[in-house]
């Protein structure tokens, strides 16, 4: 039988056991109201709360919930009173750049939300005046059953016109205000481009892999860019088999061979079809329409258990749940990881020696441990905070609800 002083020492026990749970309960309670209480529909006051103290109590899974659709409220409203009018207005500006695009929707708007389509332009290093055509061109060349449909004028006349660094910015806040403002479904944002344009599809679908739910490549040239991020991106490629100049139609065969592989060594990613059109030049006759159909099958997983993130052209900060410091990005890095119940496990790692995983409860149990590996090593063991101040910053960073994390943590990587 337990002796009388056990007994006292366990009750002992069970009382700051439940005096800590109330602690934690309060405060995280106290945090929700403080930032209710200081919540404005203001993009600029939102940021400023980040450095809030209450931003990093940590949160019950019930207050973060409710923290989460406060801050999504007020963002939405910021957007609509502080971006409205550059849609209206249709042009994005990054510093003394201007995109300019045209905007169109079809079909009826599903319960999810509409898809959006991002429709990329030929020409590149040409005058205006050509640029304009190919504009013009592409404002028409495709329509939809569904969805809202945005051609874009690239801001410069240059012949990666898109994919100069600005694009991505560009691109990123294009995306973050339709979500908004034309109730975009974030999960079905798609990318396409004829021949400059698709030298854009090209770069900017690796780059950007976890904005897309698809990408279709038409009629033109990867310049040597790696593929590696795509596992999670259904990425289709179209091409006319006489379409010879700068070697189009070879090397568009050769990307689909490199995809093949990929897919080979990983079956469960790496989707993709390659369209040659034998007889057909730089001109397909519109066959590669038959892109957008397959392409509006795909809806994006924004927490895949597995990301491959390869850092080609214009270097990112984020890629799905995995992130790096501001001022971290390099051309060249590279992280796979992949996640199974409460364990992270990074499996490869290059020129990346600090790395955020970022976490909520779709992904995992917060409220239980987790685990972060890399090889035999633990890198990381303990319990993951909920904060209003993760919600925050990855919020305001993207603009998309379905990429807002509630938790980070911070791991050292051996390269």
């Amino acid at each position: 039988m337990p002796s009388r002083s056990w007994i006292a020492l366990t009750c002992v026990a069970f009382a700051l056991a439940a005096v800590g749970t109330n602690v934690a309960a309060e405060t995280s309670a106290e945090a929700v109201a403080a930032l209710e209480k200081r919540l404005k529909p203001s993009l600029e006051s939102l940021a400023a709360l980040k450095t809030e103290s209450f931003a990093e109590s940590p949160l019950s899974k019930r207050d973060a919930a409710v923290a989460r659709k406060l801050i999504w409220n007020a963002y939405a409203e910021a957007v609509r009173k502080e971006r409205t009018q550059e849609i209206q207005d249709k042009v994005i500006k990054d510093g003394d750049l201007e995109m300019r695009f045209d905007l169109k929707t079809f079909g009826k708007k599903p319960r999810s939300g509409h898809s959006l389509w991002i429709s990329l332009h030929g020409g590149g290093g040409a005058p205006a005046a050509m640029n304009d055509q190919q504009w013009e061109n592409q404002k028409r060349l495709y329509s939809l059953e569904e969805g809202v449909y945005v051609a874009p004028r690239a801001p410069t006349n240059t012949w990666n016109l898109w994919h100069e660094p600005h694009i991505d910015r560009m691109f990123n806040r294009l995306i973050a205000d339709l979500i908004v403002t034309h109730d975009v479904d974030p999960n079905r944002v798609y990318l396409l481009g004829y021949s400059a344009g698709g030298d854009g599809v090209y770069q900017l679908a690796p780059r950007m892999a976890d904005r897309w739910a698809a990408a279709s490549m038409m009629a033109g040239h990867p310049n040597g860019v790696s593929l590696l991020s795509l596992r999670n991106t259904p990425f289709a490629i179209h091409m006319g088999g006489n379409d010879a100049a700068y070697n189009r139609n070879k090397v568009a065969a050769e990307y689909g061979q490199k995809l093949d592989a990929l897919q080979k060594q990983d079956p469960d990613g790496y989707v993709h079809e390659v369209q040659i059109y034998e007889g057909k030049g730089h001109w397909m006759d519109r066959l590669d329409g038959q892109a957008l159909p397959w392409m509006a099958q795909r809806t994006r997983n924004p927490l895949p258990t597995r990301v491959v993130w390869n850092q080609t052209g214009t270097p990112h900060q984020q890629s799905y749940w995995l992130a790096v410091p501001s001022g971290a990005e390099k051309v060249g890095s590279l992280v796979v990881a992949d996640r199974q119940g409460q364990t992270i496990e990074i499996t490869q790692a290059e020129n990346v020696p600090n790395l955020l995983v970022r976490l909520d409860d779709r992904m995992v149990d917060l409220d239980q441990p987790i685990e972060v590996k890399q090889g035999s090593q633990t890198i990381y063991q303990g319990v993951a905070s909920r904060t209003i101040g993760t919600m925050l910053r990855t919020l305001l960073d993207y603009g998309d609800p379905e990429l807002t994390f509630d938790a980070e943590v911070s791991v050292q990587l051996a390269n």
